[in-house]
């Protein structure tokens, strides 16, 4: 994902869908956000939290 402010299209390739709250803390901390192969959002924690900075995902609102 990139923002617009940097270059990033505006695109559904390049969107994710996010509350305020999580919109201002990614644009606000060492977090990113990825598409995910499968087009599926992932969450890339800072080293500082998570040294491997496995991605996580949320599964609440899961589609199966």
């Amino acid at each position: 994902m990139e923002h617009w402010a940097d270059g990033g299209q505006t695109s559904l390739a390049n969107a994710v869908l996010l509350c305020g709250h999580h919109h201002r803390h990614l644009h606000h901390s060492d977090w990113t956000v990825r598409l995910a192969g499968d087009g599926h959002p992932e969450f890339v924690p800072p080293a500082w939290l998570d040294p491997e900075q496995l991605p996580r995902r949320n599964h609440y609102h899961r589609r199966t």
